[in-house]
């Protein structure tokens, strides 16, 4: 196991150094100059030209991809032509929502979707199958955008003043600020990039610092856009689990297990459910990737 994960590891330095090439190359062959996109279109020849000798871009194209290449290596990913701050900032405050969301969403999918994928081969060719599936088809055909807006608008306007109203926008209701653990303990005055990138995770920084009221309104906050997130890879796991089951429950071995006498429990869990559960780690797996390239609209919907 221990080679097997080394050599996937060397094999995904060739693959990270071709992105990091086909990076350079694409956004060398987009038409403009850098210094007009940052500096804008008024901008001086002189500079233009002092821009270019501070960023380097007046060096030979070899010269720029190795600096290119130095840089992200060591986690310097320049300035935001938008914000105009460091990228590297940019990504301590904002790429913990995105893992966070993504972690709740498949965290929803992963136990909602196996549940009703067992259900539903349980119970085959009856309706709560026909009901289950024709729930996970619209799952997998629904728009993430419709459904955000539509839970938005169900839970924050339709169901307003009552036990069942979320939030529809914001990660914490106004005036309700967590304190960063390294703050809460006293551990420096001077955080680390590290400190201030977990103190982000808002969720993770409530527990640790023990402010439950920050917790709760986090979670609040963070149902819809989960939900919503979520719906896709929960069909879609839902989907593989009941045709998973299906396939191992026809095997003799199982069989044999109800000749024998075992319990039905335990022969859909233990001998049925685990043997059918390596295409859905699979299917898991492969969407993480979606999952958190979905939470970026959903982020955006939700505000």
């Amino acid at each position: 196991m221990t080679q097997y994960t080394i050599r996937r590891i060397l094999y995904a330095i060739p693959v990270l150094f071709g992105v990091l090439v086909v990076t350079f190359v694409l956004a060398r062959a987009i038409p403009g100059e850098p210094c007009k996109a940052m500096l804008g279109e008024k901008v001086t020849a002189e500079t233009c030209a002092r821009f270019n000798r501070e960023r380097g871009f007046d060096q030979p194209i070899t010269t720029q991809l190795a600096i290119y290449i130095k840089d992200v290596a060591q986690g310097k990913l320049g300035d935001s032509i938008r914000f105009k701050r460091p990228i590297s900032d940019i990504l301590i405050e904002r790429l913990p929502v995105t893992i966070e969301l993504g972690i709740s969403a498949l965290t929803l999918a992963v136990i909602v979707g196996i549940t009703l994928g067992i259900i539903s081969a349980v119970k085959h060719n009856t309706s709560v199958d026909v009901i289950t599936m024709i729930g996970a088809n619209i799952g997998v055909s629904m728009p993430v955008f419709w459904l955000g807006l539509m839970l938005a608008y169900i839970f924050a306007i339709v169901l307003k003043d009552t036990p069942f109203q979320l939030p529809p926008s914001g990660r914490l209701s106004p005036g309700v600020i967590p304190v960063p653990f390294y703050e809460y303990y006293n551990l420096t005055e001077d955080p680390a990039s590290w400190m201030r990138f977990l103190s982000n995770f808002v969720l993770f920084n409530s527990v640790i610092t023990r402010d439950w009221e920050v917790f709760l309104d986090a979670v609040r906050h963070l149902i819809l856009p989960a939900v919503a997130l979520s719906t896709i890879p929960m069909a879609i796991i839902a989907r593989m689990t009941r045709s998973s089951m299906l396939e191992v429950m026809g095997l003799e071995y199982i069989r044999a297990a109800r000749a024998k006498g075992v319990s039905r429990h335990k022969v859909v869990l233990k001998h049925g459910f685990r043997n059918a559960l390596l295409p859905v780690v699979t299917i898991i797996g492969l969407q993480m990737g979606a999952v958190l390239g979905g939470a970026i609209l959903t982020e955006s919907i939700f505000a």
